[in-house]
């Protein structure tokens, strides 16, 4: 009996290490969901990047796009595994597009959830009543950390190495104007003015909130939107929408319009020689001083104002809708 029972164990034995061996180097399901996830869309971006390269820019490119999107929502899908939130419509893939000429490429891999009406309420996704497009009130993006810090290493230089870039730590991105240009923005640049201090609800590792505007030049005068973000349960959580009332300091706006004007006169004295260039010089960039001290002016004095508490507040909202909390 003990020599039958020593073969039998001898048989188990080997059987169970190689299968421990096995289970030790085989990929976690969700990191070889991502792998693959990362490959088809490498392989989308080649492949639909050499199509409009090639001046074929038709309903070839079109479909191929379409069925990249189709295929990398479904993979992401069953990664993210998220279920659909209240005033928002279906989850769709976080890339509008796959050629690298595109201004809109290198967003963040994720889920976006649209929000179904505007900031006037009406329905979005459609033109208004003043035959204008309804864009989304609000937008949600969920992803995973690890898809997250793969974005943040391909992003690392994304600018160049001369321009300041995404910080590569989770937590400094979500605090930096710089990731939300360069992972949700399309057609500008994001600029904050402010932290926001939302709370952070149960579950939540990290939140941050933030007080922003867009521009495609100057600082905007007013900021009009509000940005969220989040980590909870090795996700990602990213929101941004737009804000009622708008958070405006005309005493800060002044401010900048003086700064202007005097770059003004001494740009006309310099033209009709009035001074020289050397005392132009001295005079420094007025327009970027003036930039400058209207950012500074405000992030001191908005806190004061009461549209910075309703801002705060739609933040706070906002960020619930994105963690889906009832």
């Amino acid at each position: 009996m003990h020599n039958a029972l020593s073969a039998i164990l001898g048989l188990i034995v080997p059987f169970c290490l190689i299968a421990t061996i096995s289970n030790a180097t085989a990929a976690p399901p969700a990191k070889a969901a991502e792998d693959r996830y990362i490959a088809a869309r490498d392989a989308a971006i080649e492949k639909i990047s050499a199509i409009y390269d090639a001046g074929n820019a038709d309903d070839a490119a079109w479909k191929a796009e379409e069925a990249a999107s189709a295929d990398l929502a479904a993979q992401m899908r069953a990664i993210l595994n998220e279920a659909t939130r209240a005033g928002f419509g279906p989850a769709r893939l976080h890339i509008d597009t796959f050629n690298k000429g595109d201004e809109g490429f290198g967003m963040l891999d994720g889920l976006r959830f649209d929000a179904v009406v505007g900031k006037n309420g009406e329905k979005a996704g459609q033109d208004g009543a003043d035959g204008k497009y309804v864009e989304p009130k609000a937008h949600i993006i969920v992803t995973t950390q690890t898809l997250f810090e793969r974005w943040l290493r391909a992003h690392k230089d994304w600018w160049g190495k001369d321009i300041k870039n995404v910080p590569q730590q989770i937590g400094a991105a979500l605090k930096d104007e710089s990731f939300y240009t360069q992972a949700v923005s399309s057609g500008a640049a994001v600029v904050n003015f402010n932290s926001l201090p939302i709370a952070r609800p149960a579950g939540a590792t990290f939140v941050h909130g933030m007080l922003a505007g867009r521009t495609q030049s100057d600082i905007p005068d007013a900021a009009d939107t509000v940005f969220v973000s989040a980590i909870a349960n090795g996700k990602v959580y990213v929101a941004y929408g737009s804000i009622d009332p708008k958070v405006q300091i005309p005493a800060c706006i002044a401010i900048r319009v003086s700064y202007n004007k005097k770059a003004e006169q001494a740009e006309d004295d310099l033209r009709f020689e009035k001074i020289d260039r050397k005392t132009y010089d001295k005079l420094g960039n007025l327009r970027q001083k003036g930039e400058d001290e209207y950012k500074r002016c405000f992030t001191q004095n908005a806190p004061k104002q009461a549209s910075f508490a309703e801002a705060t507040r739609q933040a706070q909202k906002l960020l619930s809708a994105a963690l889906n909390m009832r």
